[in-house]
C-alpha cells in the first residue's frame, strides 16, 4: 500500500554518525539520516560521492569507520553474529548488473536462496520460483540463461532472485544503470508495484532524475567535496526548497525548477 503522508511514521533504518573510509581514505563522514517503513529512499549524489559505499555499510558489506546502522533498534555493526546473520536475512539486494549466475538458468537462480536458507521441498521451490518471476513479468522465462535476456529483463530477473526470501526491505544499485528510457520507466513502475502489493522499505542508489523524482519519497544527497550529506528529505522538496547550489546544480541539470516540475 501507498504510505499516508499524514499517518504515523516508523522508523526502518537509521544511520547515525557514520563515518566510511576506504583503507585510510576518507571517503563519507557525519552522515546522519532515517529510512521510514515504507518509503523508497534514494541515495543520490555525483559519482565519487560515496554513495555504494554507503550502500555496502547499510547491507552489512563493509564495517563503518564509525558510526551506526540501526535496524528497528539493532545496530547491525555492533550485534552478536546471529543477530546480524537475521537482519541482513530481511534484505534483498540488487546489483548494477543484475549479478545471476550465467551457468544457471533463471529459474535456478532464483531458486538458489531457497535452497540454501530454507527446508522447503523441490516441488514447493519451484512453484516459488515460478511466482517470483511472475511477479516481474517473465513468466515463460524460467529455462532462459542470463545471456539470452535483454539488459532491462536481466534487472527484473535479478530483483526475483533478491525478493525470493521475502524480504521486507529492498536494495537497489544503480537499477536503471544501461537501460533505455523505457525500460528504466518499467523497471520504476515495478518498484512501486512491489513496495506498494508487498509493503517493502526500497533504498535505492542513483543518479536518475527520472526515477528520483518518479518514486522517490525521501532521500539524502551526498556531496564529492565536503564527503558529507549536504540534504535530507523528499526530493521534490529538495528541489523547492534546498538553496545549496551543488543540490540545485544536480536535480536541475541546469534547468529551472519550473521546467523539472513541468
Amino acid at each position: 500500500m501507498n504510505p499516508d503522508p499524514a499517518a504515523p511514521q516508523t522508523n526502518c533504518i537509521d544511520v547515525r554518525d557514520l563515518i566510511s573510509k576506504h583503507g585510510k581514505t576518507l571517503t563519507l563522514r557525519d552522515i546522519n539520516f532515517t529510512v521510514h517503513r515504507g518509503d523508497i529512499f534514494i541515495i543520490m549524489g555525483a559519482s565519487g560521492s560515496g554513495k555504494s559505499s554507503l550502500l555496502r555499510n547499510m547491507v552489512g558489506l563493509d564495517r563503518p569507520a564509525a558510526g551506526k546502522v540501526i535496524y528497528d533498534g539493532v545496530d547491525l555493526w555492533s550485534c552478536d553474529e546471529d543477530k546480524r546473520d537475521h537482519i541482513m536475512r530481511r534484505m534483498g539486494v540488487t546489483y548494477q548488473a543484475g549479478g545471476l549466475w550465467g551457468a544457471m538458468s533463471l529459474a535456478e537462480n532464483v531458486a538458489l536462496p531457497l535452497e540454501l536458507y530454507t527446508k522447503l521441498t523441490k516441488a514447493e521451490i519451484g512453484e516459488l520460483t515460478s511466482f517470483k518471476l511472475s511477479l516481474v513479468g517473465l513468466t515463460g522465462f524460467e529455462n532462459y540463461y542470463p545471456s539470452e535476456l535483454s539488459g532491462g529483463m536481466q534487472k527484473r530477473a535479478g530483483l526475483a532472485r533478491a525478493m525470493a526470501l521475502d524480504p521486507d526491505i529492498m536494495f537497489f544499485d544503480e537499477p536503471s544503470a544501461g537501460l533505455d528510457p523505457v525500460a528504466a520507466r518499467h523497471l520504476d513502475d515495478l518498484i512501486l508495484s512491489l513496495r506498494d502489493n508487498l509493503g517493502a522499505t526500497v533504498v535505492i542508489v542513483t543518479h536518475e532524475l527520472a526515477s528520483i523524482f518518479a518514486i522517490g519519497t525521501n532521500g539524502v544527497f551526498l556531496d564529492t567535496a565536503t564527503k558529507t550529506q549536504i540534504a535530507v528529505g523528499d526530493p521534490h522538496i529538495m528541489l523547492k526548497e534546498c538553496d545549496n547550489p551543488t543540490v540545485h546544480a544536480f536535480l536541475t541539470r541546469g534547468e529551472s525548477r519550473d521546467a523539472i516540475h513541468g
